[in-house]
């Protein structure tokens, strides 16, 4: 049996963790036992595999995870997979609420099948940008304003889809609206919504 190092910046993390102590120790423990590198970004805890992201252990208020990155091309005979949000396109979570949900002989053919997954090297079909919704409300001020237009264009994808996603997100055209106008600036100046 293979164990990976532990990384003393995720020890750190551990002894900080306040909220689904027990149950990240145990998964770490599970992870820990593969192949996997033991890393410490976004925050969180992070395994990878010839240094491509494969997991992360995270915690929320009602469940702690493991987030695979390329979640949506394994395997799911369990069907414990779940998408966060529609909008997410590879990452998928299999989620606990207690140590007692942690079953090893599961969690560890899910990491199998997440280490299977990296080293074929398939890769997530992303949606492109341009089949994202696009708000009325972006389309004019777009149309209005070709500086707009143009700072929009030379964003990165990943920025790109972010504003869409933030306009699309609100159910009123003056909501869609005032978001775009507040956005507007940030954009012109080539930053992302996520930047500030």
């Amino acid at each position: 049996m293979t164990t990976s190092a532990r990384n003393p910046k995720v020890d750190d993390w551990f002894t900080r963790a306040e909220s689904w102590h027990e149950e990240m120790v145990k998964l770490r423990e599970l992870v820990l036992a593969t192949e996997l590198v033991e890393d410490y970004k976004w925050g969180q805890p992070c395994y990878t595999l010839d240094d491509a992201n494969v997991l992360i252990i995270h915690g929320f208020k009602e469940y702690c995870a493991l987030l695979f990155f390329k979640g949506a091309l394994m395997k799911d005979p369990k069907d414990l997979l779940i998408q966060q949000t529609k909008n997410v396109q590879a990452g998928r979570q299999m989620r606990f609420t207690s140590v007692d949900e942690i079953k090893p002989s599961v969690v560890k053919a899910y990491l199998k099948e997440a280490i299977a997954v990296e080293k074929s090297g398939a890769k997530v079909e992303m949606k492109e940008t341009r089949d994202f919704e696009m708000v009325d409300e972006f389309r004019l001020r777009l149309k209005e304003l070709p500086a707009l237009q143009e700072a929009f264009d030379a964003l990165t994808p990943g920025r790109q889809r972010a504003y869409l996603l933030h306009f699309a997100g609100a159910k009123q055209s003056a909501t869609r609206a005032a978001r775009v106008e507040k956005c507007i600036p940030l954009i012109l100046d080539g930053i992302g919504l996520n930047d500030r």
